[in-house]
């Protein structure tokens, strides 16, 4: 083993000096921190009727679903949330699994195999650039939002299956993909286009249904969905959305469905409870909207697409520098640092919740507008 105790070592040291060396913090329960770092991007992880489902699903079902989804791990809670939530984002379907990883790898190697072109863009998230890879698929990876080189790889499929990899909202940038465009041409090629929502539920569109939905795509038979349910809903697990025979092959081909024990019944009831809350009070997704456009202005970025701000830092250093002393004084923000970020442009991630209360968020944007004017 000295020889990897050696390797080790020789790594821990190499992430040290590049300032790449991430570590767990935890937290306590009663943390006064302003959380500015989180996916809660609506503030309903704590929500109180978000929280008494979870209870109350729990004590129903009990502390796990018992087994995977084919053998008894389907509870009719389960049912109750794909229907509401296909609803919700104007799908025919969906299905729903433990996480959003899962969700995407689910999708992605259910459908593609060695016979199949997978068409990647730049900035997907590591979840769909792990599916690709395990699909055994031809791969090709094309400029981030290039809709013509996405046009061009599609030409040259040769009349093989293809499938297009994008985001609805690119969560380091913030920007939103050229979803019109892309289903556009992929409905001229015959191929299908997956997007992942987990930036764009419960923050775009008029009520948080999502960048598809908006656009007018959720109908498009050759546009397939998945989607979080930790972010905007508060909660866990993830969800893959189409058509009725979709969802028929997934239950059947798909691994990460079919070996991996049921979504818990807390975070189910979790979860439901969320999107209902949300289907009520559709405003959440404009607080999102002022909030994020009152930041931007404030620390001088570009407004992105979605719920999370990124602000250019010169180094990892400096990125990490700024986020210790947003802590110091009471706000909370996230670090993108290589290799998290596609361009390699460590940044302060700075998260929109509209859970905060007017006053915090008022001390936390003096404070942030302090420190990156300090850092920047």
């Amino acid at each position: 083993m000295g020889g990897w105790e050696t390797w080790l070592t020789d790594e821990a040291v190499r992430r040290d000096a590049a300032g790449l060396t991430r570590r767990l913090r935890p937290r306590g329960p009663d943390d006064d921190v302003i959380d500015l770092a989180g996916n809660d991007y609506l503030g309903l992880s704590r929500h109180p009727s978000v929280v008494a489902a979870a209870a109350d699903a729990a004590r129903t079902w009990g502390a796990g679903a018992g087994a995977s989804r084919l053998v008894t791990g389907t509870l009719a809670l389960h049912e109750t949330l794909e229907r509401e939530l296909a609803a919700f984002l104007g799908q025919p379907a969906a299905l729903v699994l433990s996480t959003g990883y899962h969700a995407n790898l689910a999708a992605v190697t259910a459908l593609a195999d060695r016979d199949t072109l997978l068409v990647s863009d730049a900035h997907i998230h590591a979840s769909l650039i792990d599916a690709a890879r395990l699909s055994r698929a031809e791969i090709a990876v094309t400029a981030h939002g290039d809709v013509d080189a996405v046009a061009a790889a599609l030409a040259a499929a040769g009349g093989r299956r293809a499938i297009v990899l994008a985001e609805s909202i690119y969560s380091v940038l913030g920007d939103a993909a050229p979803l019109t465009e892309l289903a556009a041409v992929c409905a001229r090629h015959d191929a299908l286009l997956i997007v992942d929502e987990a930036h764009g539920l419960g923050v775009a569109g008029p009520a948080g249904e999502g960048v598809v939905k908006s656009l007018g795509l959720a109908s498009a038979p050759h546009v397939v969905v998945t989607a979080t349910l930790s972010k905007s809903l508060g909660a866990q697990g993830g969800a893959v959305l189409g058509s009725p025979a979709l969802i028929h092959h997934l239950v059947n081909r798909a691994r990460p469905f079919i070996f991996d024990t049921a979504l818990n019944p807390a975070a189910t009831g979790g979860a439901l409870a969320a999107l209902r809350v949300l289907c009520s009070q559709p405003d959440l997704a404009s607080r999102i909207a002022t909030r994020v456009a009152e930041l931007s202005r404030l620390l001088a970025v570009e407004p992105p697409a979605g719920a999370v701000l990124s602000v250019p830092m010169a180094s990892p250093h400096v990125a990490l520098a700024a986020q210790a002393e947003c802590l110091e004084h009471g706000v909370r923000v996230g670090c993108f640092r290589p290799p998290s970020v596609p361009d390699g442009i460590s940044r302060l991630r700075i998260t929109t919740n509209a859970g905060v209360p007017d006053d915090d968020w008022a001390r936390a944007t003096g404070v942030l507008a302090k420190v990156v004017e300090a850092h920047r």
